[in-house]
């Protein structure tokens, strides 16, 4: 296997040789992660590595360990199949949540990908709110964002649902798919390149391991029925790299039931740029879009040309990222 294709190139070569015995260590790239154990792609064959004690010593939280999709500096154990991990490489993208529960802490889903595969299903489980919510994270993830409106075979009006999804992400690439019925699928061919990596994104129950499955050629990943009233069920319970037989990469991932924001300041201007352009065109600057005269928000409301539900999302998420970045100020001053 040529290493380029796992999708390294100059960006990493650059960073794997600024260590200083480079020579004695050979560059990698995580496939998933078992209980402190990892999957790695090498150029010549696949090994089992650990991470050394001066990696972990040096990691201030999780984020610092090696992640799936990762590019690491690693060194072979003699006679073994096995590898220890060194360092990991400087990422290119990434694309992160808080960590569940009261702890305020980064989860990093996936590394060093090309475009995001943002996939929600047209049922009942459909939530525009949630895809706003991802596409922010997307946005600052570094990479691109791609949404597909899957299961669209057992819907009679897809047309709806992606004017819907193209109203809040504008630009953003929008495709209807049925991975189970094959429909739509041609439109993803774009993105799928050799040495590019796509991650798969969406709550459990969307499709995610059966659009897998098709891309990879066949049935890779488990997939279960999703229940009576279209709640997903766990079919991924990791996250894993995998190389397709016609080149270019995907990460699955494990459905997330709960998306909390860890950045998007960036994102969030990409995202909702719409609202923050009328705002820029208020008659007052410190208007507060509630009953100012002039406010060209509550304006747009009231003609129409912008939904009142985006705009109290909007607010909700620069809430979120308020509340944030002021525990996070926290946390820092504590280490």
């Amino acid at each position: 296997m040529n290493i380029n294709q796992l999708g390294w190139n100059s960006f990493f070569e650059e960073a794997f040789k600024l260590h200083d015995n480079y020579s004695a260590l050979i560059p990698g790239r995580i496939i998933s992660e078992h209980k402190g154990m990892y999957r790695i792609l090498c150029e010549e064959r696949e090994v089992l590595a650990s991470i050394s004690g001066k990696l972990r010593y040096q990691a201030h939280n999780s984020a610092g360990l090696p992640a799936t999709g990762d590019w690491v500096a690693l060194k072979m154990r003699h006679g073994e199949n096995k590898a220890i991990i060194h360092a990991v490489l400087p990422r290119k993208s990434k694309f992160s949540r808080k960590k569940a529960g009261l702890t305020t802490e980064e989860q990093i889903i996936a590394c060093n990908i090309d475009t995001v595969f943002l996939v929600n299903a047209v049922n009942a489980d459909f939530n525009i709110r949630r895809l706003e919510r991802y596409l922010l994270l997307a946005w600052d993830s570094g990479a691109n964002p791609v949404i597909l409106l899957s299961k669209s075979d057992l819907c009679s009006n897809i047309d709806d649902y992606i004017h819907q999804v193209e109203n809040i992400a504008a630009g953003v690439p929008v495709h209807g798919v049925s991975a189970e019925q094959r429909l739509g699928l041609e439109a993803l061919t774009p993105y799928i390149q050799e040495g590019k990596t796509i991650a798969i994104l969406g709550s459990s129950g969307a499709g995610k391991s059966t659009l897998a499955n098709v891309l990879y050629g066949e049935d890779r990943q488990q997939v279960h029925t999703t229940r009576d009233d279209d709640k997903g069920r766990h079919t991924t319970t990791h996250r894993e790299l995998i190389l397709l037989k016609k080149g270019g990469m995907i990460i699955d991932t494990p459905g997330m039931r709960e998306l909390q924001l860890w950045e998007g300041e960036e994102g969030i201007h990409t995202s909702f740029n719409d609202i923050e352009e009328l705002a820029l065109n208020c008659k007052f600057n410190d208007c507060r879009h509630e009953t100012e005269p002039g406010c060209q928000i509550q304006a747009a409301i009231q003609d129409g040309t912008l939904d009142k539900k985006r705009f109290k999302s909007y607010q909700k998420l620069q809430r979120e990222l308020a509340y944030l970045a002021k525990k996070q100020r926290k946390h820092q001053k504590r280490r």
